[in-house]
């Protein structure tokens, strides 16, 4: 460990590009990962090199990976570091995202339901009123009514199953 500990230097000058906060920590992954490997038999430098210039190459090559890694990873490449990060975020526009799950449960749940509960729910949104809706159908406006509610209660069953 020691000859490695001596060639820290090769290993800070290949790390030079990545940010002071987190080169010690890439350093040391360098470091850690050439004693594991020679622990494990790994390091096997060519005979007819001197001993110091095989174990800088193979330092400078560790580290070289463990650069790319590092520029490689997610955390790196998103990592926004702030004081206030939620600051950053931009206002949502539209509804939020607990609005948009109801809303897909509502829809899932209207699937569910015969065309007939659907298209009295829907006549609720429409201009015209429950008794124009009615004599269009050439149906009693009770009928009407009485079919929303059905259709109404449906939906809230469905939906009581589903949470």
């Amino acid at each position: 460990m020691d000859a490695i500990l001596a060639e820290r230097g090769i290993v800070l000058a290949t790390l030079a590009g990545i940010p002071r906060r987190d080169r010690a920590d890439v350093e040391q992954q360098v470091l850690l990962g050439a004693w594991n490997a020679i622990r494990r038999g790994r390091y096997r430098p060519d005979p007819r090199e001197k001993p110091r210039d095989a174990l800088r190459k193979w330092l400078h090559g560790i580290a070289w990976r463990q650069a790319a890694h590092y520029f490689g990873s997610a955390w790196v490449r998103r990592a926004v570091l702030h004081a206030q990060p939620l600051g950053l975020l931009p206002e949502p526009m539209g509804p939020s995202l607990h609005a948009q799950v109801e809303a897909r449960e509502v829809l899932e749940a209207l699937q569910e339901l015969t065309p007939w509960q659907i298209e009295a729910l829907l006549a609720v949104d429409h201009p015209e009123s429950l008794v124009q809706y009615a004599k269009d159908r050439n149906m009693h406006p009770g009928t009407a009514a009485s079919r929303l509610r059905i259709a109404r209660e449906a939906l809230a069953l469905k939906l009581r199953r589903r949470r």
